[in-house]
């Protein structure tokens, strides 16, 4: 409590709350004295004043009791929805209580401790939030000393994640670990940095962020298993995973020319696949067709031979008749289609008809109607 040193005089007669001077090195008066002068003041209290001793002895049994009644309902404690009770005997765990009204025995025997086991708690790694800014809108200060790590291709990218949690077990949140925010923190970008660093720069910054989070997660908890923090770890969230500032457009680049390259070899692909099934298909029909080809030939050789030994064998039987069978046939596939005048060379000159025209006859039969036809002579 301040001196009051209004109106320069201090303390009531320039002395201290002990009855002495400020600054005069007095020591307090002893605890005997203040209990004496107490007493004084509530015998006063009492109808009677400073009665005998009778009275005394009752209103100090009253004092006393009306004290012990204040010290055990002291006892009597809250625990929030959102909290959970623990209650240390001596400073040692001895039970743990729920939400409601509650009664430990009175301190310095048990005391209580009432952690918000139901609070999702957030952390921030790689920049924190300064609160409303202009407009509104929350402020945002980078933390790069948190945010650059080292990828397993030996990039460097620049990540903002937050990290949620709660508690799982209050006794070892309490009692395991000295500062959780602070060990959450600095496990959560240990492990970060692990998961980045045997992760390549273009899969860190691309699709493979949500199996980052993930595996952040699973060590995470696994981290805080071990440290036996009485903590669950809800969710981690990648807030950011670029490049730095100072080469993000150098690296843009360097993604659209591998856009570009994967669209082109998309396209050649492409043609491959269509120019490649179609020039198969023509060799496979060539082969086929010279197959069939080479069939035909051979099939056309082993005719014409098997034709010419039967022949032969019939040109031995009777040689005048196949002699003149194969030329009738000659004759007969050479003049075909051709105009033709058989002329008797037997003939006299005074034969009637020395010659037939073979062709000028065809030419009437068929132009002369048949009979019995419209037109004909019956």
């Amino acid at each position: 409590m301040p001196w009051n040193t209004q109106g320069g005089g201090g303390w009531q007669g320039g002395q201290g709350p002990w009855g002495g001077r400020p600054g005069g090195g007095q020591q307090p008066p002893d605890l005997e004295e203040v209990l004496r002068r107490g007493q004084e003041k509530l015998k006063q209290l009492f109808p009677g004043g400073a009665g005998g001793p009778g009275r005394s002895g009752r209103a100090a049994a009253i004092v006393a009791l009306a004290a012990l009644g204040l010290w055990l309902a002291s006892g009597f404690y809250r625990v929030g929805p959102e909290e959970q009770g623990v209650v240390l005997r001596f400073g040692k765990l001895d039970r743990l209580t729920g939400p409601g009204l509650n009664y430990r025995l009175p301190w310095p025997i048990e005391e209580v401790l009432t952690p918000q086991v139901a609070r999702v708690n957030r952390i921030e790694i790689g920049f924190t939030s300064a609160g409303q800014g202009i407009g509104g809108r929350i402020g945002r200060r980078e933390l790069p000393e948190e945010a650059l790590m080292l990828t397993g291709d030996e990039n460097i990218v620049d990540i903002n994640f937050v990290v949620q949690w709660k508690i799982a077990d209050a006794a070892q949140f309490l009692f395991n670990i000295r500062d959780p925010e602070a060990t959450v923190k600095a496990a959560a970008e240990s492990v970060m940095r692990e998961i980045i660093g045997q992760t390549p720069i273009v899969q860190a910054t691309t699709e493979g962020r949500r199996l980052i989070e993930t595996r952040v997660r699973t060590a995470l908890q696994q981290l805080m298993a071990e440290y036996g923090a009485g903590i669950e770890i809800q969710e981690v969230q990648l807030q950011k995973a670029d490049p730095p500032a100072d080469v993000i457009d150098a690296f843009r680049d360097v993604q659209r020319a591998q856009a570009d390259r994967e669209r082109e070899q998309n396209i050649a692909e492409a043609f491959a696949n269509d120019i490649i099934p179609r020039a198969r298909g023509e060799a496979e029909r060539l082969l086929q067709d010279a197959e069939a080809y080479r069939q035909e030939v051979v099939a056309r050789a082993t005719g014409e031979a098997q034709r010419f030994k039967t022949i032969l064998a019939e040109y031995a039987k009777a040689r005048d008749v196949t002699v003149q069978r194969l030329y009738l046939e000659t004759m007969e596939e050479v003049l075909r289609g051709m105009s033709k005048v058989i002329v008797e060379a037997q003939a006299g000159v005074g034969s009637v008809v020395p010659y037939l025209p073979l062709p000028e006859l065809q030419q009437r039969r068929t132009a002369t109607p048949q009979a019995g036809q419209p037109g004909g002579q019956q």
